[in-house]
């Protein structure tokens, strides 16, 4: 038989992507993907550029525009792109810096000591995924102009006046051949560009939003640097010493590291690790010496003025880390990260710098200020006799488990793929909620555990109460991973989680404590996107009996007043006050159902916003809520009232 197959395989059949043709046809791997987080890493990368300029002392001011038209200017007044011809290339220094990838002063050339920046091929990215580009670039001299098409020069560079200013000016137009949206979130990219400020103390950054009818624009300029970052995280928070700890520490001229510490009266910990200005969000070796480091000299503090006897155990990691706000950030010249998104520092070199100057520097702060000291090494007593009791709560709960006397089973309608990826647990507000929600699951996949009465709020509470919680504990037993520092993601029972509780405030109430108790003691839940909300219907908009019943379900005013058109004269509504009022069969196909349903999965893109959030919401103090509520009322919608 013939095979009219092309079975050759030779060097014709090897493409070979030239200069920008790889990044526009394989974009995730330069900017992560192509989503509303890839639009905004654009802005990431020419915004480090600038900050890289910063960081070499040649930069104060970065001007950030979102403008009208959909693009955006990013402006600093730092030495400006070199114009001159390349040595290598043969065309001026700015036209390779944009057009070549892995070109620029972050390789060897002596440009940069420190530099923060992805991959180091911000420029040339961000040109191969624009529609258009332009840049502008003043060397004190004159002012020099190129424009771009997709990544390629419509123009040579050109001069287009005379300054006495130095820096430079990029304004590009996303690629909507490339990306899934070109919608900018104002508030993401604001978090971001306030994170650097107070990483780059000094550097002023204007960020302004264009699109809207009165543009408005925000100063982000910190002279306290990391230390307000500090004060920031902690405004809706109880401290429990005013003055905030710092202190920094060099190497050479290849590392350095600054860490700013302050102890709230929580009882969770918000340490954020940052190296050459990028969130280490998986941590590493300077976030680890830190940790080492707090722990050691608290230690021996405690030891050394006997406010630990001798016959007490030492303080665990834990508990000298209750309640702590820390930033820790340190610039290595040449920066070692684990994993292609970054997020892990692998410089042993941090660690051991970290560690030193916290021996060093945290215990002479102690040292001279011994009522500050006194009323730290008193919270991590506390939170150490608060660990023992939690210990001696777990034990009590694996015993009472593996017994099978737990009250957990009994209400638990468990599913028989318990353990897989698509396994789903509903917890659903009420028993008879729950009840429907048993008989309309589908058994194979669907476990419901309904939920009664008031539960903790974890935010005013240590960890021993959540293991004697009632309400908390058969969600612990469930999930089947533990909790706190024993969570562990890879023991999880459920793919997902999904919260189903009555659109009133009552259920919002609900949803808000579970998930505070998930932020909290089960975060890696939420940022590797198991939990999800239910979205029952509000409405049933149904007309005719029997054979002839037409029924729609909506989720708002809007889509009942729509259906009642649609359905015309006859059309009755029935309101739905919980999800008790559902049968098993209209529970099912209106929120449970894959096939049918809308769920809405809870993201973590900002764990700093989440923590405030849940601290103004959920924690002691009354007038930060106060003002949280009259800010947001004009946002809430459905209301039971």
């Amino acid at each position: 038989m013939e095979n009219n197959k092309d079975t050759t395989y030779d060097e014709s059949q090897i493409q070979v992507l030239e200069g920008l043709e790889a990044v526009r046809k394989r974009p995730g791997m330069y900017i992560g993907s192509v989503s509303q987080m890839g639009l905004h890493h654009l802005i990431y990368e020419i915004v480090d550029n600038s900050i890289d300029e910063a960081l070499a002392g040649v930069c104060d001011r970065i001007i950030v525009d979102l403008n009208a038209d959909g693009s955006v200017t990013v402006e600093d007044n730092g030495r400006g792109i070199p114009v001159g011809i390349h040595p290598q290339q043969g065309i001026p220094t700015v036209e390779v810096v944009l057009t070549i990838l892995h070109a620029g002063g972050k390789f060897g050339g002596g440009g940069y000591k420190v530099s923060g920046g992805l991959h180091g091929v911000g420029s040339s990215v961000v040109n191969a995924l624009s529609e258009r580009l332009e840049v502008e670039v003043s060397n004190g001299e004159h002012v020099y102009y190129q424009s771009y098409e997709r990544g390629k020069p419509t123009c040579k560079l050109k001069i287009i006046g005379d300054t006495d200013k130095t820096g430079t000016k990029i304004t590009f137009m996303p690629d909507a051949e490339i990306f899934e949206t070109l919608e900018y979130d104002y508030e993401v990219l604001l978090k971001r560009l306030r994170e650097q400020a107070f990483l780059n103390k000094g550097v002023r950054i204007v960020f302004t939003d264009k699109r809207v009818a009165e543009p408005k624009a925000v100063e982000l300029y910190a002279e306290g640097g990391i230390k307000e970052f500090v004060q920031y995280i902690n405004k809706n928070k109880d401290v429990i010493h005013e003055d905030i700890v710092y202190f920094e520490a060099k190497r050479g001229d290849d590392m350095e590291v600054e860490v700013a510490m302050q102890y709230t009266t929580s009882y969770s910990e918000t340490i954020l690790s940052f190296a050459n200005n990028i969130h280490t969000i998986d941590g590493g070796m300077h976030e680890t010496g830190f940790k080492s480091g707090l722990t050691r000299v608290l230690n021996d503090y405690a030891r050394k003025y006997k406010l630990l006897k001798e016959k007490d155990a030492n303080l665990m990691g834990e508990d000298t880390r209750e309640g702590l706000t820390a930033i820790i950030s340190v610039k290595v010249a040449e920066a070692q990260f684990e994993g292609q998104t970054k997020t892990k520092l692998g410089n042993s070199g941090a660690r051991t710098l970290v560690e030193s100057a916290l021996n060093d520097k945290l215990s002479a702060f102690l040292e001279e200020n011994p009522k500050i000291a006194r009323v730290i090494i008193e919270k991590t007593i506390s939170a150490s006799r608060a660990r023992e009791a939690a210990r001696k709560a777990r034990e009590a709960t694996r015993k009472s488990s593996s017994a099978n006397n737990s009250s957990l089973l009994g209400k638990l309608a468990r599913c028989t793929d318990e353990g897989s990826d698509y396994a789903e647990l509903f917890i659903v507000e009420g028993d008879s909620a729950g009840g429907s929600a048993k008989q309309g699951r589908h058994r194979r996949y669907q476990a419901v555990l309904p939920l009664w009465g008031k539960m903790l709020n974890v935010e005013k509470s240590r960890i021993d109460k959540v293991y004697s919680n009632e309400k908390l504990l058969p969600i612990i037993q469930a999930l089947g991973a533990g909790i706190g520092e024993d969570f562990d993601v890879n023991n999880l029972k459920y793919g997902k989680i999904i919260i189903m509780a009555d659109a009133d405030v009552d259920g919002s109430h609900i949803r808000t404590l579970l998930l505070t108790f998930f932020f909290r003691y089960m975060r890696p839940l939420i940022e590797q996107g198991h939990v999800y909300i239910a979205q029952p219907p509000l409405f049933k908009v149904f007309k005719g009996k029997n054979k002839d019943l037409v029924e729609r379900f909506v989720f708002d005013e809007d889509e009942r007043d729509r259906a009642i058109a649609e359905l015309g004269k006859g059309a009755k509504v029935q309101r739905y006050k919980g999800l008790g009022e559902m049968d098993p069969e209209e529970l099912k196909e209106t929120t449970m159902d894959p096939e049918k349903r809308t769920i809405l999965r809870v993201d973590l893109e900002d764990a700093i916003a989440a923590d405030q959030i849940f601290t103004i919401l959920m924690g002691e103090k009354v007038e930060p809520r106060r003002e949280f509520i009259e800010q947001n009322a004009q946002y809430a919608t459905n209301l039971d009232i």
